[in-house]
């Protein structure tokens, strides 16, 4: 920090390295201070400070109140509005246990199977409530939101149909699904038509139908067969939009033929929080399974072959398959998963029904009472959605309802919209009717029979696995979701090392806010002036990320970093073609590049030609040239990431920037690495034109397991008409779909995506201001470079950028080790589970490496902890090639040893016990009882030995397997 500049109070909490510590650590790096060190880490012509536009510091106590004011500018009302957000109830325990502890929202996405065992079985059983109640073969966990859901469900539909590029969607689809779709299928250039489904001609891959409607309408089910039939004729799938609750009472989608099932999880105990994070899914017969997109949790079996949990065929991933990549699906809404599943372990199968019966036989209330009062009810087959004619105007029965503090849903000028939710009561029912008697006519007054068909009923089971019958009280249920989180491996437990990923501090004070009402309890399209607390947050960190960036203008709505991409690139797209460069659709990519960028190119209807790396790991000159000139006329843009992923500040950033926009394309510049920036050099200088951010890495949002995450996109003022626009943007006075802002469509489901947990980030920001920020970034690079300084002459750091440094990840290479000893990295990573940490980032993004980002919140005990352990695996590795053991039989391609298999049966290798488990212990020490008492005391076990993923994908199982089996 530089001298004069006011230390906050949190930010030595947040920053693990200060004093003698950070002295140490700059001088076994070689430099004198923080400024010295990024004086030489960065290229000349980057700036070294970039403050310009943020905010002071604040106080912890300042921070809280000032978020405080901003909950209390939203207005908490009872929602009505429906549209594919309810309000629900959360148990106590579920979110005490899950949402606010550390154990399960600091934990990342699970690609170390055997540390991450608690939240992959509640992941499986995510999966088993989906597909049962959808009455599908398999499900996912999860999808980002409904709407995306539905989006990605018709592009699978559209793989399957392979030459069809017509899509047929009903009238009664909510109308952010349809903004969504309609986004998704103009990039690609398939035909999205509205219908009736009376004609299904043979050129059409798909229909898309919303069950219950939008409007709440329930048909007959011979009419649902029918449509599925037409369907099926003519070679088309049938996508169904699904409620999971009302499938708790409704026949399910898969009872009448559908083909995939898409939908939300909302209403599963995950608060409406302004629109998200919530966890969508998708769910498909078994002939689909493996176009399925997003996560998907197999069972398989260990070393040992007990029951074990991973992620199952991950040639699905984006960073195997890229350009060929089905989706670009990175982050998952873990966390919302997790809670929504154990929603429904609490409940089970009884108490689901019971809730959707209350929330029918409301609704079924509200339209009886109405209708006798005069009030024309429009359809009377239904679930929890009542459609209303008002004689009088729609605009004033929705004020009379915010008199009775109730908001609604605009139709249009005559006809609203009610939906039932679980906080609905006998006593809300009484107040809405109050509010609209006024509004009926004497000669409408009339008895209606409401409900829903008969032949809709539920006839079969659901959730009929002992996992869902056995934690009915809170007791059971607290003591499972604790052993399920003793699991895990997460951020409470040590260090996640994980390069690309930022596993930095998610601090208390800066997750506190979520849960409170005014945030938590507000629905995306409330009227405007109920989320002015909202607005100005949102209106805050967009003014802050454009200053971060030096962008123009700043878009929250893309609800994960894979997303952001997706609108950057359809904001280039659009640009181009609003010149009339429509043959502008090449996309460089260099080849270092993440997963993600490639998959999200050729979402957003661009093809990707590759560029190569030079030895150090920067995008090479040479074959960007060959590339611009082999494409120039149909360059579009190119994507880097800065620092590159390669972990390195490339000099060369400048000169590649400038020769794409000589050339007329776009320069797009991935916000994955933005820790190393901030404060200290901003993306818009040095030549971007439109990045994402990932608010669930740089700026403090927890990873969740997998999700959730924010990927927002900046843009300069060029791009800007083309970012994200949504239908229900600004719900003017009451509510309503009419609103439309110009731009590029929407990409998400709620405005501003995840607007529940900007809190977070908004937190963070002020917390640290700007030369927090700027030390945050410095401490980073600080902790990165003293790894590779103290690991390098044994682990050989693969890359390094101006002053011999990298940026703030750094790549160590374990190919000279293994073609030494034989160890692979896969063994080095397992082995470290052993001494008590997750493994960095493996074979990313080159094989047979380990990419390390310590992130500025570690402090120096725990960083050399790492060091330590990474040394000393390399000791037992020689001693594998010396012969002290067996190849085939040593610490390393043994691990990681749980206790049982230390502690049971014969030890028959030629390693003792305690090198097993207790690896960082010195041999002269292994026989002290006090010192393996005191190892043994923070002794993280792994519940399972390695487990063996290609016997999972060969013998596929992504449900809850057979109690039997977990004896």
């Amino acid at each position: 920090m530089r001298r004069g500049a006011a230390v906050t109070s949190f930010q030595p909490r947040h920053i693990g390295t200060w004093g003698s510590d950070r002295s140490a650590m700059l001088a076994r790096v070689g430099v004198g201070s923080l400024d010295e060190l990024m004086e030489a880490a960065l290229p000349a012509g980057l700036t070294r400070e970039a403050l310009d536009g943020l905010p002071g510091g604040r106080s912890e106590q300042d921070v809280l109140e000032r978020l405080s004011d901003l909950a209390a500018k939203n207005t908490v009302r009872i929602s009505m509005i429906g549209q594919g957000y309810y309000d629900t109830v959360t148990p106590a325990v579920i979110r005490r246990n899950i949402l606010e502890n550390p154990s399960w929202y600091t934990a990342y996405t699970p690609y170390q199977p055997e540390i991450s065992q608690g939240r992959l079985e509640a992941l499986v059983n995510f999966q088993t409530m989906v597909s049962d109640l959808t009455g599908m073969d398999i499900a996912n966990s999860s999808m980002l939101d409904e709407a995306t859901a539905v989006a990605e469900a018709m592009l699978l539909a559209c793989r399957v149909a392979r030459s069809r590029t017509r899509v047929l969607i009903a009238e009664d689809v909510f109308d952010a699904t349809r903004a969504v779709v309609e986004t998704r299928a103009g990039a690609l250039g398939i035909e999205l038509t509205e219908s009736d489904f009376s004609q299904i001609d043979d050129d059409v891959a798909a229909v898309i139908l919303q069950y219950p409607g939008a409007s709440g309408h329930l048909p007959e089910l011979s009419e649902l067969e029918a449509i599925t039939a037409r369907a099926h004729a003519s070679g088309a799938l049938v996508v169904v939009a699904a409620d999971l609750l009302s499938l708790s009472l409704l026949a399910s989608p898969g009872s009448w033929g559908a083909d995939l099932v898409a939908g939300s999880t909302q209403r599963f105990g995950v608060p409406m929080a302004g629109g998200g994070p919530h966890a969508g899914y998708l769910a498909v017969k078994d002939a689909h399974k493996r176009q399925l997109p997003g996560r998907l949790v197999g069972v398989s079996k260990d070393a040992d072959g007990a029951v074990a949990y991973r992620l199952a065929l991950q040639t699905r991933e984006q960073h195997i398959r890229r350009e060929k990549a089905t989706s670009n699906i990175c982050t998952a809404q873990v966390l919302l998963a997790v809670m929504a599943s154990t929603y429904a372990v609490y409940h089970g199968p009884d108490g689901l029904r019971r809730i959707a019966e209350r929330v029918h036989d409301h609704a079924v209330s509200l339209a009886e009472r109405l209708a006798r009062a005069g009030v024309p009810v429009t359809s009377t087959s239904f679930f929890d959605t009542v459609e209303l004619e008002i004689p009088d105007g729609a605009d004033r029965a929705l004020r009379h309802l915010l008199a009775e503090n109730i908001t609604g849903w605009r139709v249009d000028e005559s006809t609203i919209r009610l939906s039932c939710d679980e906080k609905t009561t006998g006593e809300v029912i009484d107040r809405v009717v109050r509010a609209l008697e006024a509004s009926g006519t004497e000669a409408d007054k009339t008895g209606i029979d409401a409900g829903f068909p008969s032949s809709l009923e539920r006839r079969d089971d659901y959730l009929t696995h002992p996992t869902f019958h056995r934690y009915r009280t809170e007791t059971l249920l607290m003591r499972y979701l604790k052993a399920l989180a003793d699991k895990d491996y997460a951020l409470d437990r040590g260090m996640i090392p994980l390069g690309s990923c930022t596993m930095k501090l998610n601090s208390a004070i800066e997750m506190s806010p979520i849960t409170w009402p005014g945030f938590a309890f507000i629905h995306p399209f409330a009227p405007a002036t109920d989320r002015l607390g909202y607005l100005e947050l949102i209106e805050d960190l967009e003014t802050w990320l454009a200053a971060v960036t030096c962008y123009d203008a700043v878009s929250l709505q893309p609800n994960a970093g894979s997303q952001g991409e997706l609108a950057g690139l359809l904001a280039i797209r659009g640009y181009h073609r609003s010149r009339g460069d429509t043959e502008r659709t090449v996309c460089l990519i260099p080849a270092s590049a993440h997963g993600t960028n490639a998959a999200s190119a050729v979402l957003a209807g661009f093809r990707v030609v590759v560029v190569g790396t030079g030895p150090d790991g920067s995008v090479s000159l040479t074959d960007l040239d060959a590339k611009i000139s082999e494409y120039e006329d149909q360059l579009g843009a190119i994507m880097i990431t800065y620092p590159s992923t390669h972990g390195i500040y490339e000099d060369s950033v400048g000169e590649v920037c400038a020769r794409v926009h000589a050339a007329g394309g776009q320069v797009y510049i991935d916000g994955a690495n933005l820790n190393a920036l901030v404060g200290v050099a901003r993306p818009g200088d040095f030549g971007g034109d439109v990045s994402h951010l990932n608010l669930h890495k740089t700026f403090a949002i927890p990873h969740g397991g997998g999700g959730p995450g924010v990927g927002p996109v900046a843009a300069q003022s060029h791009l800007v008409p083309f970012l994200p626009s949504h239908p229900m943007t600004d719900n003017s006075v009451i509510g309503s779909a009419s609103a439309i802002t110009p731009g590029a469509g929407a990409v998400s489901q709620a405005p501003y995506g995840s607007a529940g947990i900007l809190p977070i980030s908004y937190a963070y920001i002020l917390l640290m201001g700007g030369e927090g920020l700027m030390t945050a970034t410095q401490s980073a690079v600080l902790a990165a470079n003293y790894v590779a300084a103290k690991v390098d002459k044994v682990l050989p750091v693969l890359y390094r950028g101006p002053g011999g440094l990298v940026g703030h990840e750094c790549i160590i290479d374990l190919r000279p080790l293994r073609e030494e000893t034989g160890i692979t990295v896969d063994d080095v990573a397992k082995r470290l589970i052993d001494y008590g940490f997750h493994a960095p980032t493996m074979s990313f993004p080159v094989a047979g490496t380990l990419m390390i980002e310590p992130t500025e919140s570690e402090d120096l005990g725990e960083i050399d902890r790492l060091c330590d352990a990474l040394l000393k695996i390399h000791d037992e590795a020689r001693s594998v090639y010396e012969g002290t053991w067996p190849q085939d039989d040593n610490p390393l391609v043994n691990a990681p040893h749980t206790a049982a298999s230390a502690l049971v049966g014969e030890w028959s290798h030629p390693y003792s016990r305690a090198v097993a488990v207790y690896p960082a212990l010195a041999e002269d020490v292994l026989d002290d009882p006090a010192q393996l008492a005191a190892a043994a005391a923070g002794k993280y076990w792994p519940p399972v030995r390695r487990i063996d993923g290609p016997f999972g994908d060969r013998n596929l199982v992504c449900s809850c397997p057979p109690i039997e089996s977990c004896r």
